[in-house]
């Protein structure tokens, strides 16, 4: 006989069938029964300070393993607070389920205490969600739900179960098999176009590998790189995809778009062929899309139909997952060159050379002068190894993280890129540093984020977490700063702050974390060597930066990507 099992008990199992090891969340009075079950269960339960954070918490955690990340929260208040990280990561394709309680089905509609209508305000930033108001229909929709979070296109999926589904009782026979007859992802493309992505990329002369977040959420890395070097393909790796192809590789250049390398964003410019894999054609990398890479074929790669030809016409379109149609280009490409080697592009590789070379990302650090962010990040980048996972808020030490972190391997690159989420480094990287225990990671953020959810770190401190932060302090809201100071006329309207209110060392301590303090640029090697030197708790290292500091290049934005701004006096 099956065992009698109430709703919150069938809820718990099932996620435990599911793998289910850590989940980040906030216990309230609508899902209490599912925390009572979650007490006597194998799963980890990291409690968040915030919802915010638990939801960020999950994103990062899918980030760095791959794995479907897992948040709890209660109804109201507990669900709109996980209304950003939920956008976040359905911005950013993030394999995330989160589990909700509501109100008791005969209170719904009638503003019950803690009623929120969950099911249509997280319509719009779910890939699905669910209102389960029956214990029978609990088990069979966890199983959809993470199996639609972490297919096809990965995305956030959100279950509500109300109270009295979570209370009543019947028995239990585990779980069961999937059943959704209009859900089939593509996987393979379709062989002639296969065939015609061939023939095209061979054909070129001046061919671009456009490589998005597509590569690193389909586990594709490999078949990039060996496609790269196959057909002799630059490679541009948007700021989703950093990792995907070695920064060292020969065919990398970078990362293109408003803030991307000058060579990036001009190949693509320049190009007679764009071979676009899991990419979206952002308008950060865009530009103004009228103007943007005029030249240039289409190729696109996505496992979305939605997204091909929603931008840029593809001439070329190919439906599938990103490592099935990079095996099939592999295929298709060795059969086509029939052991020739690729087509040798010596002038346009030459050229993309010369651009190299003439405009490198560069710096300059004054050792009696203020310290530089990108400074800071060179050498935390230098005295971390290859497996490191960085963590970036967003912003300037976003795009400076971008562009002076050498990023070796895939899932070692963690933002939130589509919403541009502020507060994401601290929660994400503490998701992240839990899914991945053996690994160092370092969370970049600025002291504008870094207000944000820093109450974070107390979760950290407790759950005996050692994640490591370095807060760039340039005393401002550094990126909208800096285009007060370019296009507003220098009217600096409510981005000051403050380097010494909080106390960042003092308020680290606080919470149970080491607090370091640079200052100056010759405290900044000592501070990093002796943050990295601390893993029995979370580090704080606050690093106080040159407040006038400006991210360039700059492509400005709905602007031509012709119109590269190397520097301010650039502006006109």
């Amino acid at each position: 006989m099956a065992d009698q099992l109430n709703g919150a008990a069938i809820l718990i199992r099932s996620l435990e069938h599911e793998d289910v090891e850590v989940i980040f969340g906030v216990p309230g009075g609508a899902i209490l029964q599912a925390y009572d079950e979650l007490y006597s269960s194998p799963i980890r339960h990291v409690l968040a300070r915030h919802e915010q954070g638990g939801g960020h918490m999950a994103s990062g955690y899918a980030h760095a393993t791959g794995r479907v990340g897992v948040t709890f929260a209660t109804s109201g208040p507990g669900v709109t607070n996980l209304i950003t990280p939920l956008a976040d990561a359905y911005m950013d394709s993030i394999p995330i389920v989160a589990i909700t309680a509501q109100v008791s089905s005969a209170k719904i509609g009638l503003d019950a205490f803690q009623e929120t209508h969950t099911w249509g305000i997280t319509m719009p930033v779910t890939k699905h969600n669910y209102l389960v108001t029956k214990i029978e229909e609990i088990s069979s929709t966890v199983r959809e739900a993470f199996h639609l979070a972490s297919t096809g296109r990965p995305g956030p999926v959100l279950v509500d179960i109300t109270k009295d589904a979570l209370a009543d009782e019947m028995e239990w026979h585990g779980p069961q098999e999937i059943d959704l007859p209009g859900y089939r992802p593509s996987v393979k493309g379709h062989p002639r176009q296969v065939k015609a992505a061939i023939e095209a990329i061979i054909n070129s002369e001046r061919p671009v590998l456009y490589a998005g977040g597509g590569v690193i959420r389909a586990g594709a890395s490999n078949e990039l790189r060996a496609f790269a070097k196959q057909q002799n393909l630059p490679v541009v790796t948007t700021l989703m995809a950093r990792g995907a192809v070695p920064d060292s590789h020969p065919l990398t250049l970078g990362m293109p778009g408003m803030h991307g390398t000058y060579t990036a964003s001009t190949a693509m410019q320049r190009s007679d062929l764009l071979i676009a894999i899991g990419a979206r054609f952002d308008d950060r990398v865009t530009g103004d899309t009228e103007f943007f890479a005029p030249g240039a074929k289409i190729i696109h790669v996505d496992v979305d139909p939605a997204e091909i030809s929603k931008i840029r016409k593809a001439d070329i379109p190919i439906v599938g997952d990103a490592k099935a149609v990079l095996d099939q280009l592999l295929a298709q490409g060795a059969e086509r060159l029939g052991g020739d080697a690729a087509p040798p592009r010596t002038e346009w590789l030459a050229t993309l050379a010369r651009w190299q070379r003439d405009f490198p990302l560069a710096y300059e650090q004054d050792p009696e002068g203020p310290i530089q962010q990108q400074y800071v990040i060179d050498q935390l980048s230098k005295r971390s190894g290859p497996d490191t996972i960085v963590v970036a808020g967003v912003g300037q030490h976003q795009m400076w993280t971008s562009q002076f972190w050498g990023f070796e391997k895939p899932n070692t690159w963690i933002n939130s890129g589509g919403l541009g989420t502020m507060g994401y480094a601290v929660p994400a990287a503490i998701g992240a540093q839990a899914g991945m225990p053996e690994r160092t990671v370092i969370a970049i953020d600025g002291d504008g984020c870094f207000q944000m959810t820093f109450q974070e770190l107390i979760t950290a401190a407790i759950e005996q977490i050692p994640v490591k932060i370095a807060v760039l302090n340039n005393a401002n809201l550094g990126m909208v700063r800096q285009w007060q100071k370019l296009f507003y006329g220098e009217r600096y309207s409510a981005t000051e702050m403050s380097h010494t209110i909080p106390n960042i060392p003092m308020l680290a301590e606080a919470m149970g974390c080491a607090g370091l303090r640079a200052e100056t640029p010759a405290d900044v090697i000592p501070t990093i060597e002796k943050g990295l030197a601390i893993n029995d708790r979370p580090v704080v290292m606050e690093f106080v930066c040159d407040p006038d500091a400006m991210v360039f290049p700059m492509i400005v934005a709905g602007g031509s990507n012709d119109e590269i701004l190397m520097g301010p006096e650039d502006v006109k």
